[in-house]
């Protein structure tokens, strides 16, 4: 396990500060539209890394954490139509361009809705924390505005994708990291007419069934597997270890919550819920060899909050790493 993260890097002091902070791999987000893209393109982001002896080692494609509707690949999983077939093919070339530029493998979400959280709370010093309660969420909203769709319909969605995309990531070797849906609602549940499928840890167990290569599998949020358990505290490790036991955790996201299921809210990785360090001995218990990654850090004051707040958790994650390791 090694110290990586996904904080975009907006030029090269920031690539120079990772560097300094002992970050040595890291995932980012080409900022050309998708349609740009070229094998030569991801090539120079590694090249831009390379010259900090840091390691660009995934990508994430444009199936984010917003709306199907934002992404520039949201028809994917929209239902059938021509959209989505280009999509598809679009995406099975950037599985081979990244290949072509060395890269281990992409990250995605499987969303219609995106991250859905209500209004925010305040943790120590007044840092602001992202919250989540079920019960406050907008019930005014009408159906989502790309379309109903149950939880067959999702697996459909799923499946297609998974069978047109996985038979070329395994020609590629190209690890293929989904991300849960944040937060999951609860087994048999819809929101706006939309079942999120991937935000339990039941939906990431037919994930990995609905299509068995060594090249399916997920970008682990603790954080997100954490608010999908009525007790997060005690049921989490079993959680890695069912995955992590089969080879299907790419990434970490390193994210701590209090709560559970329902009614959660994000805060420092040293105070929630989840013993942390516990959490790493699990994965390395399992066998995981990737990189160990700052998911969402709390609102702090300043003027570079979210590079404060950063590199704390580098720093966290370096001390656990070391008493893992020791």
């Amino acid at each position: 396990m090694y110290l990586g993260t996904q904080f975009a890097c907006r030029h090269d002091t920031d690539v120079e500060v990772l560097a300094q902070l002992g970050v040595t791999h890291v995932d980012q987000t080409p900022p050309a539209p998708w349609k740009d893209w070229t094998a030569g393109l991801l090539k120079g982001m590694r090249d831009r890394f390379d010259r900090y002896g840091i390691d660009l080692e995934m990508i994430h494609v444009p199936l984010g954490s917003r709306s199907a509707l934002e992404n520039e690949a949201g028809a994917i999983f929209l239902g059938p139509g021509d959209e989505r077939d280009r999509q598809i093919e679009r995406m099975c070339e950037t599985v081979r361009m990244a290949a072509e530029a060395g890269l281990r493998g992409l990250n995605y979400n499987v969303t219609l809705l995106g991250h859905l959280r209500t209004e925010p709370r305040y943790g120590r010093g007044g840092a602001t924390l992202s919250s989540f309660e079920v019960d406050k969420l907008d019930r005014s909203l009408g159906t989502f505005e790309g379309g109903a769709a149950d939880e067959d319909t999702m697996w459909e969605r799923i499946d297609h994708w998974l069978r047109n995309i996985m038979p070329v990531a395994e020609e590629y070797r190209m690890q293929m990291a989904c991300h849960p849906s944040d937060p999951g609602i609860g087994y048999g549940v819809e929101y706006r007419g939309v079942a999120r499928v991937l935000g339990m840890a039941g939906g990431f167990k037919k994930l990995i069934e609905l299509y068995d290569s060594p090249y399916n599998g997920i970008n682990f949020c603790i954080g997100c597997m954490a608010e999908s358990l009525e007790n997060p505290a005690v049921d989490v490790y079993d959680v890695i270890r069912y995955f992590g036991e089969r080879g299907k955790i790419f990434n970490i996201h390193f994210r701590n919550i209090k709560g559970g299921l329902g009614n959660f809210v994000e805060v420092f990785p040293d105070e929630g819920d989840v013993d942390m360090l516990k959490a790493l001995r699990t994965l390395k218990e399992v066998g995981y060899r990737y990189m160990i990654m700052p998911d969402h850090v709390p609102g702090l004051s300043g003027a570079e909050p979210k590079q404060v707040g950063f590199a704390y958790t580098y720093g966290y994650i370096h001390a656990l790493l070391q008493a893992v390791d020791g």
